[in-house]
């Protein structure tokens, strides 16, 4: 069977994982989950009791989670070396290197942020302390990437990687949480990987449309159809 992604949505971190299976050109299919609504319903939690996205049935049927985790199972079934590089190489180190930093202290900056904006209960003090401390946060954490960020085109080597994929997903985060962009280096990055057809395609698919893309994409799943299959 071909794998299976399940993509959260509005602004899923998973958009970047949506891209690499495009880069990679190997048959799979999709799964758009509504991250506000049916993501929490008791019924996704057969599938990943985290209550998170993105997920992976695989195409041995098992469910797969964690980002990371994905990433991987990606990386070691692309035999052709279309989004990652040799075992062992400096370039693998580096983008694993990346990866890691995005998965981790990027991404979890911005949990306080999150929260201040989930929050069902206003409590505009604490909401306000969460934001300033956020906030910096944030911006310490992308300090420390515009100096990871080289003078290439894409975060490691000449072609969009699933470094390049894992960022996409949360670099524009910012917007949401009007924080002032002050970092050239990744303003020229986004540019370049916003304009790239795999993430013009994610960002669809994040939109609601079924784009054609690469060809790919074998169609799409509802989460229905997938809880009742794979759940356990």
């Amino acid at each position: 069977m071909d794998p299976i992604l399940l993509t959260g949505f509005p602004a899923g971190s998973s958009l970047g994982l949506v891209a690499a299976l495009e880069w990679r050109g190997r048959p799979y299919r999709l799964c758009r989950v509504d991250m506000l609504g049916e993501m929490r319903e008791p019924a996704y939690a057969r599938l990943n009791p985290r209550v998170e996205t993105p997920a992976l049935i695989t195409d041995e049927g098992r469910v797969l989670t964690e980002t990371m985790a994905i990433a991987a199972w990606l990386e070691a079934r692309d035999d052709d070396r279309r989004i990652s590089f040799p075992p062992r190489s400096a370039e693998a180190d580096r983008m694993h290197q990346l990866m890691a930093f995005v998965n981790t202290g990027f991404t979890g900056a911005f949990s306080p942020l999150w929260a201040a904006m989930e929050m069902e209960a206003p409590d505009p003090a604490y909401q306000a302390a969460l934001r300033r401390f956020g906030e910096g946060a944030v911006i310490e954490r992308h300090d420390k990437l515009e100096t990871m960020i080289g003078d290439g085109p894409y975060l490691v080597g000449d072609r969009p990687t699933l470094a390049d994929g894992l960022l996409a997903g949360v670099a524009r985060w910012r917007e949401l949480h009007e924080i002032e962009d002050r970092w050239p280096r990744l303003a020229a990055w986004r540019a370049r990987i916003e304009a790239d057809p795999a993430i013009v395609f994610a960002q669809a698919v994040e939109d609601g449309e079924r784009p054609a893309g690469s060809g790919a994409c074998q169609g799409f799943d509802a989460l229905a159809d997938v809880i009742a299959r794979f759940g356990d």
